[in-house]
């Protein structure tokens, strides 16, 4: 079954986000079995010690009255039943709080492990904003819920023993409490309702407005420099508005119903004091047993006090849901196979075809790359070039179709040997680690050593600026501001100290000045470990120093051939490089004479539109072409 592809495709059913929000919960609750079940038996023991003092203080102050030898001792029985009363309650608060703590950490574990282990387009349809807020204020009222559940169950006990216990001191009593409790069902019920949806609609608003916060704030130099700093505060707080009318709302829900609690809960209590008082006059019960009836109706009150927990876990269950849109994410798995050892790198792909919102980008994509060539991956803007190289790496897999690395499937190919033997350098990269040192041996398995870190900054053309920060490579990135370039070529780097059979610069030179480029494309030919390479291309150099070049068009494969047979035999071809050949010809690179280098290639025979039979040209010819375009 195919996984969505958009962020509007990820949007999942809402039946599936209610589900997963409760097995997560679960989950959650189970991590702190323990903990949870702790403060749920300290909350049922402190109710039962709420329970029985009333009966005790009761029978005490018969006793008392009674001038009884025994009264002393009940009189202690009392000060340590309310002493267990309150010590319980404390060790339940502080039960919760560990709960709360870890119930969080949990979910925001798992969150974050799937949003990890999911394709990067899918990752993508969660704007930065929403996800920050998911994972931390959405996920720390989602951690409540454990805890607050079983306060609530708890909650529950001391007003239904109370009914009990008034049954037994008076039938008379207790009906005139029962009387009220349908209204108190119902009252109850609709608040439940009402609050989970006012607050999950309070949550969504909070979401957006969260995610274009932080949309202004990465472009803040953009809103700087264009001087719409009001107009986005406007966008901003656009939704405040709604944001204080359903916050108004929600509390309005809770108001509403702790009003309505408050006004019944006290005519039931002083309906239960006016029965008691006649039936103590009719001599049907006693003064204590008047004395522990009305305690117990203001237990049984209590129930009113149930509300605040069924709103603490109709919080976090909405809140849950909102964290869960995270945990829906479909997992780019890993199989269990190795790659054969000293493969040479090379890589299939067939009928490979990749829909993004109902679209197909690529389609019908048959190619065999033999190992240890360099393949330019050339086309206009949208032809899919991006894509193409995001299945060749398995950043993302096919809608349809198979891609094959040394003859293995990479769905199944366990995760360290792929992250292992298949590197990647982007366009605009992100530096992770604590220093530069750190950001360019960043990846799986043991950092790479010191020596091999300097070595793929001097191939990627980086070694010189990093000795001139403060550190050298020991300078925290935080500390070292980087023009564009200089980040780009930290990204190269990175790649080449985890070089492995297949490498995949997607537009990984493109903020490179043409001279250093064309240095870093020598160093990868001749300083990084040997395998096959692909290369989004945007540079004519690029293409021209190329074993193999795959010309898409639409999604498809337009063509193959090197670099001089598509230049000589497609008018369409050269329009591809058109603007290229006009920076290069402003900058006195001369495109034309690249043209003509590769013209001078040896000839080659003539091929249709789309390319030579298997689209693979001798090694020979294609290395002649480079060092002639050279």
């Amino acid at each position: 079954m195919r996984a969505p592809d958009t962020a509007a495709d990820t949007a999942q059913p809402q039946d599936d986000v209610a589900h997963a929000a409760d097995r997560a919960l679960r989950a959650a609750a189970r991590h702190s079995g323990g903990r949870t079940a702790a403060v749920l038996g300290c909350e049922v023991a402190a109710a039962g010690a709420a329970l029985a003092e009333p009966a005790v203080l009761g029978h005490t102050l018969d006793l008392l009255l009674r001038h009884a030898p025994s009264g002393p001792a009940w009189t202690l029985l009392c000060a340590g039943v309310i002493a267990a009363e309150v010590a319980l309650d404390a060790a339940a608060a502080r039960l919760t709080g560990e709960v709360d703590g870890r119930s969080t950490a949990r979910l925001r574990r798992l969150g974050l492990a799937r949003l990890l282990r999911t394709a990067p387009h899918h990752a993508a349809g969660h704007a930065p904003g929403e996800t920050a807020a998911r994972l931390t204020a959405h996920a720390a009222e989602a951690g409540k819920v454990p805890a607050a559940v079983a306060h609530a169950v708890a909650a529950l006990l001391a007003p239904l023993g109370a009914v009990a216990a008034l049954l037994l001191i008076d039938l008379w009593t207790a009906l005139a409490f029962l009387v009220g409790v349908p209204l108190l069902v119902l009252l109850l019920r609709a608040f439940s309702r009402d609050t989970l949806t006012s607050v999950a609609r309070y949550q969504q608003v909070q979401l957006a407005t969260a995610g274009r916060l932080v949309e202004a704030l990465a472009g803040a130099r953009t809103i700087a420099a264009a001087g719409s700093a009001a107009r986005e505060r406007a966008r901003i707080l656009a939704q405040l508005p709604e944001l204080g009318t359903e916050g108004r709302r929600m509390w309005q829900v809770y108001g509403s119903t702790t009003a309505r609690s408050a006004a019944l809960m006290p005519m039931l209590f002083y309906a239960v004091l006016a029965v008691g008082g006649i039936r103590l006059s009719a001599g049907a019960i006693g003064v204590g047993e008047l004395l522990a009836a009305s305690r117990y109706a203001g237990l049984a009150a209590g129930v009113g006090a149930v509300t605040g927990g069924l709103a603490a876990v109709a919080r976090g269950r909405a809140a849950a849901r909102r964290t869960a849109a995270l945990l829906v994410l479909p997992v780019l798995g890993h199989g269990r196979a190795e790659l054969p050892e000293a493969g040479p790198g090379t890589l299939e792909l067939r009928d490979v075809r990749v829909v993004r919102g109902g679209t197909a980008v690529l389609r019908d994509v048959s190619l065999v790359i033999p190992g240890g060539t360099t393949v330019a991956v050339v086309g206009r803007s949208g032809a899919g070039k991006t894509l193409f190289a995001a299945v060749a790496g398995r950043l993302t897999d096919p809608d349809a179709g198979r891609v094959l690395l040394d003859g293995v499937p990479l769905r199944e190919v366990t995760a360290e040997a792929l992250r292992r033997e298949v590197g990647y350098a982007f366009d605009r990269p992100v530096l992770l680690g604590d220093t530069v040192g750190d950001a360019i041996g960043f990846g799986a398995g043991p950092h790479p050593g010191r020596e091999a870190v300097r070595a793929s900054a001097r191939a990627a053309g980086a070694d010189a600026f990093v000795r001139r920060l403060p550190h050298g490579y020991g300078t925290r990135l935080a500390e070292a501001p980087m023009s564009g370039g200089e980040v780009q070529r930290l990204g190269l780097a990175r790649a080449f100290c985890h070089a492995g059979r297949l490498l995949v610069l997607d537009d990984a030179t493109s903020s490179l000045d043409t001279v250093t480029a064309r240095e870093v494309e020598r160093a990868l030919a001749r300083e990084v470990r040997p395998g096959t390479r692909i290369v989004v291309a945007h540079r004519l150099s690029s293409a021209v120093r190329a074993d193999l070049v795959v010309w898409l068009e639409d999604g498809r494969v337009r063509a193959t051939g090197t670099h001089g047979e598509l230049w000589r035999n497609d008018p369409a071809y050269r329009a591809v490089f058109a603007a290229d050949a006009d920076a290069d010809a402003s900058t006195g690179t001369g495109a034309e004479a690249v043209a003509e280098a590769a013209a001078r290639a040896p000839a080659v025979p003539e091929t249709d539109d789309h390319g030579p039979s298997g689209g693979n040209p001798g090694n020979r010819g294609s290395r002649e072409n480079r060092e002639a375009a050279r």
